[in-house]
């Protein structure tokens, strides 16, 4: 499905229950906030091993709370007049010019440090 169709479905579940009115966009930022620190509730107090062993069960819970995060940023592109493909597009553009193949290959370092 592409985003422009479920960016629809998402305006028309949330028009259909009258919330535009509490989805300001500093509501929907504190929305997302709240959905992806659910996601990081699902890692935490666990090694990496325990996620890569864990990770099949784990699946269930996280892709729910990945949805809700997806929800609130289609929502917040669309009433912000974004264009998410583009602004994506563009950010790999930018992210491949800070970071280069040949200085970053294999090492986590920010852009600054390279």
């Amino acid at each position: 499905m592409e985003l422009q169709e479920l960016t629809r479905q998402i305006r028309e579940f949330r028009d259909e229950r009258d919330w535009k009115q509490y989805h300001h966009p500093k509501d929907l930022a504190m929305a997302l906030s709240i959905e992806a620190a659910e996601v990081l509730e699902i890692f935490r107090f666990k090694s990496p091993t325990q996620i890569d062993a864990e990770l099949p069960t784990l699946k269930a819970r996280l892709g729910p709370e990945l949805a809700d995060c997806l929800f609130f940023i289609l929502l917040m592109a669309h009433d912000c007049g974004i264009d998410m493909k583009s602004a994506l597009e563009s950010k790999m553009q930018e992210n491949a010019r800070k970071y280069p193949v040949e200085l970053c290959r294999g090492k986590n370092l920010k852009y600054t440090e390279l």
